[in-house]
C-alpha cells in the first residue's frame, strides 16, 4: 500500500532531521586525535621559539662583556701612552725590535690568549692591561645586580670571567711606500669565550695607535 503523499514528506523530513541530530552530536574519535596533533605541534613550536628566546638573552649579554674587556683593554693602552707610562718601544709584543732605547728586548703585551686577570698594581705598568705582569693577579670578575636588577643590593653576584680570554696583537702599519712606519702601529683586541651551548665566539677590535697623541 503507498503511503499519501502527505505521509511521505513527513517521513522525508523526520529522516532529515536524524541525519542533521546524527551529524551534530558530537566529534568523532578521529577528529579528536587530529586535533590533539595540531595542537601539539602548534605548543612544541611555541616552546622552541621561548628557548631561542632565553639563548638570545644569554648570548647577547656574553657579547656585551666581551666588547667590554676588548674596549678597555685598549683604553689603557691609550692613557699608559698618553700619560708617558710607558715608552714607544713598551707598546708592543715582546720584541728585541727597540729602536727608542736599543734595549736587548722590550714590548710588554704578553703574546698569545690569556686569562682575563686583573692589572697589577704596582711598578711602572701598573693599571695596563694585557701585560706580562698580570699574569700573577686574580681573575677579573664582573657584578650582576641578581633577581632584583638592582646594583648594591644584598642579592647582586659576582660572575668572574673564567671562561674568557683576551689576546693583544700589536703590528706594523706600512706606509705608502710599504715600508713599516715607525710611529704607527697597528692594535687588535680579540676575546674568546665559550657559551653555554659549548660554542666558541670571538670578538675582535681592530684599531691603530700612534707614537704621538
Amino acid at each position: 500500500m503507498v503511503a499519501p503523499m502527505s505521509d511521505q514528506k513527513m517521513i522525508g523530513r523526520m529522516k532529515l532531521r536524524r541525519r542533521r541530530g546524527h551529524a551534530g552530536g558530537g566529534f568523532s574519535l578521529i577528529e579528536v586525535v587530529i586535533s590533539m596533533c595540531v595542537l601539539m605541534v602548534g605548543l612544541v613550536s611555541l616552546l622552541g621559539v621561548f628557548g631561542l628566546a632565553m639563548t638570545s638573552t644569554q648570548s647577547s649579554q656574553q657579547d656585551l662583556i666581551a666588547k667590554q674587556l676588548a674596549n678597555e683593554a685598549y683604553e689603557s693602552i691609550i692613557t699608559a701612552r698618553n700619560t708617558s707610562q710607558i715608552s714607544w718601544d713598551d707598546i708592543q709584543n715582546p720584541t728585541t725590535n727597540c729602536p727608542l732605547t736599543n734595549a736587548a728586548s722590550c714590548g710588554i703585551f704578553a703574546s698569545g690568549l690569556q686569562s682575563i686577570n686583573q692589572a697589577t698594581t704596582t711598578g711602572t705598568y701598573a693599571g695596563i692591561l694585557g701585560t706580562t705582569y698580570d699574569t700573577t693577579q686574580p681573575i677579573q670578575s664582573v657584578v650582576d645586580p641578581g633577581p632584583d636588577g638592582i646594583f648594591g643590593t644584598s642579592d647582586d653576584q659576582t660572575i668572574p670571567l673564567t671562561s674568557y680570554q683576551r689576546q693583544i696583537v700589536i703590528s706594523s702599519v706600512c706606509d705608502p711606500a710599504s715600508q713599516p712606519a715607525a710611529s704607527l702601529r697597528g692594535v687588535t683586541v680579540s676575546v674568546q669565550y665559550a657559551t653555554p651551548q659549548g660554542l666558541t665566539k670571538t670578538y675582535a677590535l681592530n684599531s691603530c695607535i700612534s707614537q704621538y697623541q
